[in-house]
């Protein structure tokens, strides 16, 4: 079941009152979004619930202030220390976004403010055409990071991997083709990952190392580190 949040000038306002109720009638369904890759939660994790802080509820009010279409997603703990708490599937973020899992919420907003001050103007500005569609590795996985031993942002749902763009030309920029290859493309890449940097906690490129060859990791962990 999939419980659409729709505030402003897309739609009829939800009141956060009502969304609590709303969501809680929802619990027997899996949630929106829920990725094949993703581990599956085990028989004690149970079904989840909807329980948000303050800070979620506000950052729900933000996203909806903001025109951003989204349904929130019931808390759930799943085995090895992975979950999805205070998440959210982005329904709209004002251009197309493939292979989205769930996202925390605050993660969710800082993407669609990129997406619609960063990415959007530096399309039109070094390829001379609008944005259509942003592709994803994903979100929620739960899995460690490459090579240590320690869990990955993505298994708290707090990392979004990016690894190209479509404009409405039909052309398409890749992180993994377009880097190190093409000025314009070249300059495009540059500037939003630049941007990247000012929005999220911490955002990997190829420069980071050969893991990351073929996409911009974004997270709200850390403090600004930017590679």
């Amino acid at each position: 079941m999939d419980i659409k949040l729709q505030i402003g000038r897309r739609g009829r306002s939800v009141g956060l009152a009502g969304l609590a109720s709303l969501l809680l009638s929802a619990c027997g369904a899996i949630p929106a979004g829920y990725s094949g890759q993703s581990q599956q939660p085990q028989a004690s994790a149970g079904l989840g619930s909807f329980d948000p802080t303050p800070e979620t509820r506000q950052c729900f009010s933000d996203l909806g202030k903001a025109n951003v279409r989204f349904s929130p997603l019931p808390n759930r703990q799943f085995g090895g220390g992975c979950s999805q708490i205070d998440s959210i599937k982005l329904l709209d973020v004002g251009a197309d976004v493939t292979n989205l899992g769930p996202v925390k919420c605050e993660l969710a907003g800082k993407f669609a403010a990129w997406t619609e001050y960063s990415v959007k103007r530096a399309a039109r500005k070094y390829l001379g055409s609008d944005l259509k569609r942003i592709e994803t590795m994903g979100s929620y996985n739960c899995r460690n990071i490459a090579g240590s031993g320690k869990l990955s942002q993505h298994a708290s749902a707090n990392a979004i991997d990016v690894s190209a763009f479509v404009l409405t030309n039909g052309r398409r920029i890749s992180v993994e083709d377009n880097w190190k290859s093409g000025r314009r493309e070249m300059q495009f890449l540059t500037a939003i990952h630049d941007s990247a940097c000012k929005r999220f906690g911490t955002v990997l490129s190829p420069d980071y190392n050969a893991a990351h060859r073929d996409h911009f990791h974004l997270d709200m962990s850390g403090n600004g580190y930017c590679r």
